[in-house]
């Protein structure tokens, strides 16, 4: 935790061992485009995509070391954004409803 000022050093085997799951992840994404999952093929490049910005969200940003008011203010932002596209989908929803195409 950097509370007292000071800078957290991350030890150089845990930044090889982030790539390494990150381009595992890469491959995963590629084979996983090459599959038809029909309705789920978003949902899962979305779910690998989500990992992956994880991983280097806690790494490569430090959020995993850093004061946890970062974390929250980061959460804080998801949740609105995701907020924001649930309204935008009911808005979407209730106009197909309400004006058919012909």
């Amino acid at each position: 935790m950097a509370s007292d000022g000071k800078h957290h050093i991350i030890p150089l085997p845990v930044y090889f061992q982030v790539i390494i799951a990150l381009l595992i992840l890469t491959v995963v994404t590629v084979a996983a485009a090459r599959v038809d999952f029909g309705a789920l093929n978003t949902v899962i490049a979305l779910a690998i995509a989500s990992v992956k910005a994880g991983l280097v969200l806690a790494y490569f940003m430090h959020l995993k070391y850093d004061d946890r008011l970062y974390i929250v203010a980061f959460g804080t932002g998801i949740f609105f954004l995701l907020l924001l596209y649930f309204f935008t989908w009911i808005d979407e929803a209730t106009r197909i409803i309400q004006n058919p195409v012909l």
